[in-house]
């Protein structure tokens, strides 16, 4: 961070989608899930498990959008989005999305599969914020459910973090972890990365499910940034839009 400007101050959130649907797949709630984002007032949303495409869907929900769901979900209010293709089915195909209301000025999605039909990636962009004319390094995450897989795939995205961004570069993290032994920090501390609720809570958030959140599965790592008010949104409408609460931080650049 460059000393004598003044601080850039944006918000970001995290969630898994679940693909619209709430939990069981019971419901459709992709409308309504639009709107509680909306309401948040965050610059930078992280989106895992959003639809790409899904014909059977689309040909039985009548409110289905015309367009992808990171598309409909970014609407007009994030000007700027890019979408990381990882499960291919028949039917469609699903990934990670970030939104941005900052230009986004490149992206790499990275496959970090392990083994088996799990599909997994981390979606790699690089958001320019104007006010500063600074790069802001996001990483929008969904790992494995296997413990050996996730150890592999965090280090697969030390890796990527020591080739692809620079050691003073703002960076930020977020996503489903699928973390529940809580055992990814143990490997992101030497990437040097904090996450934000063990700085500012000292515990991880528990976002899972989203009714009555046990797990704590989704996580915010930063660096080179400050960060403030770390939520949970789990209380309604948010505990009926997705088996997953979401997360939202203040940073400041």
């Amino acid at each position: 961070m460059e000393g004598s400007l003044p601080l850039t101050t944006f918000k970001v959130l995290t969630l898994n989608t679940h693909k619209g649907f709430t939990v069981f797949n019971r419901r459709f709630m992709l409308h309504d899930l639009r709107e509680a984002v909306r309401g948040v007032g965050a610059d930078v949303v992280f989106l895992q498990e959003v639809l790409g495409s899904h014909e059977l869907h689309s040909s039985r929900q009548k409110d289905w959008p015309a367009s992808p769901q990171y598309e409909f979900l970014a609407d007009t209010i994030w000007g700027h989005y890019s979408y990381g293709r990882n499960a291919i089915y028949p039917d469609g195909h699903h990934g990670n999305a970030v939104l941005s209301k900052f230009p986004i000025t490149s992206w790499q999605n990275r496959d970090v599969s392990i083994a088996g039909p799990e599909r997994r990636g981390l979606l790699h962009c690089v958001l320019k914020v104007p006010q500063r004319d600074l790069d802001v390094h996001v990483i929008c995450a969904h790992l494995g459910l296997m413990e050996d897989h996730r150890q592999q795939q965090l280090k697969l995205m030390c890796q990527m973090i020591s080739q692809h961004v620079p050691a003073d570069a703002p960076l930020i993290i977020a996503g489903d972890f699928n973390d529940w032994r809580v055992r990814a920090n143990r490997v992101l501390d030497r990437c040097g990365v904090r996450e934000a609720f063990v700085e500012h809570e000292g515990r991880e958030a528990k976002t899972f499910p989203s009714r009555f959140p046990v797990l704590r599965l989704d996580r915010i790592y930063t660096r080179n940034v400050r960060t403030a008010r770390p939520m949970v949104l789990s209380s309604k409408p948010w505990s009926h839009l997705s088996d997953h609460a979401a997360l939202a931080l203040e940073i400041s650049v």
